[in-house]
């Protein structure tokens, strides 16, 4: 017989798993993968960031938030460093850490920077959708 710590030890993995199902798909930049994803006409959420940044930090949990609603388990989110991939910084034009890009059939749908609103943050990852 199950123990009720273990079958709520049991259920709370299984939520954590189950939910995380439905999340964003999240990896790192490599000019590869952003031109397949974007070539296959996916929803893409390119987020430039740092790790000392503060309004960076500040992004992170709205984001997390965001990107593991259903609505988003399609949704493509790749992570830039800005400091060491400079490439990637040039390459979609972020002037800034903190760069909130969208795209979708291979477009550019939105554009933020520094924005920390989460409203205006679910409202920007919106539009890749």
């Amino acid at each position: 017989m199950m123990s009720r710590r273990s079958l709520f030890a049991a259920v709370a993995v299984g939520a954590l798993f189950g939910a995380r199902a439905f999340a964003a798909e999240t990896v790192n930049y490599t000019p590869a993968g952003f031109d397949a994803a974007l070539r296959d006409g996916k929803s893409i959420l390119v987020e430039v960031h740092a790790p000392w940044c503060p309004t960076c930090k500040a992004q992170k949990p709205i984001l997390a938030d965001i990107e593991a609603k259903p609505e988003y388990k399609d949704l493509f989110v790749v992570h830039v460093d800005f400091d060491s991939q400079k490439d990637a910084v040039q390459r979609f034009g972020a002037h800034m850490q903190s760069t909130l890009i969208t795209f979708k059939g291979g477009k550019e749908t939105g554009r933020s920077v520094g924005q920390t609103d989460p409203a205006a943050i679910a409202a920007l990852v919106a539009k890749a959708i």
